[in-house]
């Protein structure tokens, strides 16, 4: 690994426990999400920026201190995200993922404290991850395929290397269940352990509400 490499992930790790620090002290509710979340959960990967879920009605306050704290700031999108910057060091500030999905007390709940890099961070929780991970891959992200490659390992991972909730993935799967369920089937073709009646309840769901007719 070159010095210059070295020097990069040191000053990435340093942004990120410096943007750890701000949202400790700004006492909000919110937990890591993207490369970091899945890194840290599901074994490790290429990540640059850091992907923080606040709710709504925090962002605000969050892009407000990482202003104080040195970060340039945009709020460029209004509609989801915010954005830091500091020494080439993305944050992205997301408050409406897609779907939309927004951070709640439950997914606060349901975060974890893991290991990276030799810090605990708190991340959403593999159920929640894999939801929103689920509902990102979409006609856009499918042309991108460096990008949807590692969305697609990301959610298998989280199924090889986790004793899922499935009654809680279930439910949360209601945003975009057609979504879920066809990468549920993939994972289960690749003989991933998906039990067959978390595919049946879901299956059904869409017979009832009428969204499994052609």
């Amino acid at each position: 690994m070159s010095s210059l490499v070295q020097s990069d992930e040191q000053l990435f790790h340093q942004i990120l426990g410096e943007t750890l620090e701000v949202l400790d002290d700004t006492g909000v509710s919110y937990a890591l999400m993207g490369g970091i979340a899945a890194s840290a959960l599901a074994g490790r990967r290429c990540t640059h920026d850091i992907d923080v879920f606040v709710k709504v009605e925090d962002a605000d306050l969050v892009v407000e201190a990482l202003a104080a704290h040195g970060f340039r700031t945009e709020k460029t999108d209004t509609r989801w995200i915010y954005k830091g910057f500091k020494d080439n060091v993305m944050v992205d500030v997301i408050f409406r993922s897609s779907g939309p999905i927004c951070f709640d007390d439950e997914m606060y709940n349901r975060s974890t404290l893991v290991p990276f890099n030799g810090r605990l961070v708190r991340t959403m929780g593999p159920e929640d991850l894999f939801v929103v991970k689920a509902l990102v891959l979409n006609e856009h992200t499918l042309g991108l395929d460096d990008h949807c490659m590692r969305h697609l390992n990301d959610l298998l991972n989280l199924i090889r290397t986790h004793e899922m909730d499935w009654d809680y993935l279930i439910q949360r799967s209601r945003i975009g269940p057609k979504r879920v369920l066809g990468l549920l089937l993939y994972a289960q073709s690749l003989d991933l352990l998906v039990p067959n009646h978390v595919i049946r309840i879901m299956a059904d769901a869409l017979e009832i509400c009428g969204e499994g007719r052609p």
